[in-house]
């Protein structure tokens, strides 16, 4: 994979060369809230089972909750990263990074509540049991480096996986996700 030529645009707070999908679970951060901590997650629908829409079209809120005895639960349940990157590396984009994506849940850091209000989501297709392929560990540290430039705040003691915010209640990115490899490849 060569390094694409990303740009994120100030003003719209979307990334040029990104496939953008527009997600209703999004809003306007508080006032004074800016982006200072990226969230990584995994996120695959049914679980363990990768390539399909049904990731997407939850993040769009078009999801048939009925194509999937797993999908019950989903009902009427309204999410979104900022960023999914795919097993193959491609990344879409579905919220601008000004924004306040609905990814966090209920979570906490640092003692501070509400972190949708102040981070940055990145969904990996995964999940808890399997390793993730070597194109989303380069797209998610081209990612990184892209949003740390725009966000200098955010630096390697600022990038945490949801279960480090909800602890007890999430465990993503789980047990495979290589943070040693990820921190690694950031300071190459």
């Amino acid at each position: 994979m060569n390094k694409p030529d990303w740009v994120l645009e100030p003003a719209s707070g979307l990334v040029r060369g990104l496939s953008y999908l527009e997600s209703p679970h999004c809003d306007e951060r508080p006032a004074g809230c800016a982006p200072e901590l990226l969230v990584i997650h995994a996120i695959s629908l049914p679980e363990g089972e990768f390539g399909g829409d049904d990731v997407t079209d939850l993040f769009l809120g078009r999801l048939d909750v009925s194509s999937h005895p797993d999908y019950v639960g989903l009902q009427d349940l309204q999410v979104a990263a900022h960023f999914f990157i795919r097993r193959d590396g491609s990344v879409l984009q579905f919220v601008p990074v000004h924004r306040r994506a609905w990814h966090a849940g209920i979570s906490e850091y640092r003692g501070r509540s509400r972190v949708n209000d102040f981070s940055i989501g990145v969904e990996l297709e995964g999940c808890d049991d399997q390793i993730f392929e070597d194109y989303q560990y380069q797209a998610l540290v081209w990612l990184t480096e892209l949003l740390s430039t725009a966000y200098p705040v955010i630096g390697a003691e600022q990038i945490v996986g949801h279960s480090d915010i909800a602890a007890g209640r999430k465990t993503d990115p789980g047990a495979h996700f290589d943070w040693a490899r990820y921190r690694q490849s950031l300071l190459s």
